[in-house]
């Protein structure tokens, strides 16, 4: 019965590949001095009884470097879009010009950079326990095959299989790191 295992590495990689796209997300979403409409995609809006993305009750642009606006598509969410982003903890003040919210973005100083990038090693550090929770119930496959009868050798090749697509992320994870400190850093 054990000459049959196969261990879905795909499904392994799969789930490690979405934990590294969430990871992304999350950096895309600490601002480095430049405007970016992906800043925003964390910040929810109390529109109509239901929290909903900023995305989805106005346009986001960056007409400018250091400018992002968000032309609210309902008048009445005006005041909710712009309080969602006072309080998102971004630093940012909204200026109000009818329906277009503008978000002129500051300058970082250095303490405020020196914050985002231990933010961003908090993001990492989420990323790196997501891809060891995978790579936990990797092993438990194989600790079970095991004890379904697989040999000793095939349960080594597994394990190897699975621990050098772990290192790997972990390496992909770290790089992602500091490139993205760097960028912070960056004056």
């Amino acid at each position: 019965m054990s000459d049959d295992f196969i261990l879905d590495t795909d499904d392994l990689q799969r789930r490690m590949d979405g934990a590294m796209a969430n990871l992304k997300t999350e950096f895309a979403s600490l601002r480095t001095g430049r405007a970016s409409g992906s800043m925003l995609e964390p910040i929810m809006v109390d529109a109509y009884g239901t929290k909903t993305p900023i995305n989805q009750v106005g346009t986001v642009n960056v007409p400018e470097p250091r400018m992002v606006t968000i032309n609210v598509w309902d008048k009445g969410l005006v005041g909710k879009v712009e309080k969602a982003i006072r309080e998102s903890g971004l630093g940012i003040n909204p200026q109000l010009n009818g329906t277009i919210i503008m978000l002129p973005i500051p300058e970082l100083n250095e303490e405020r950079r020196r914050e985002l990038t231990k933010v961003a090693g908090q993001y990492a550090e989420h990323g790196r326990v997501a891809i060891r929770n995978i790579r936990r119930d990797g092993m438990d496959q194989i600790k079970k095959a095991k004890a379904d009868g697989m040999s000793e050798d095939d349960q080594k090749f597994w394990e190897t299989e699975v621990q050098d697509m772990t290192n790997a992320m972990i390496k992909v994870v770290d790089t992602g790191l500091e490139t993205k400190q760097e960028e912070i850093m960056q004056v």
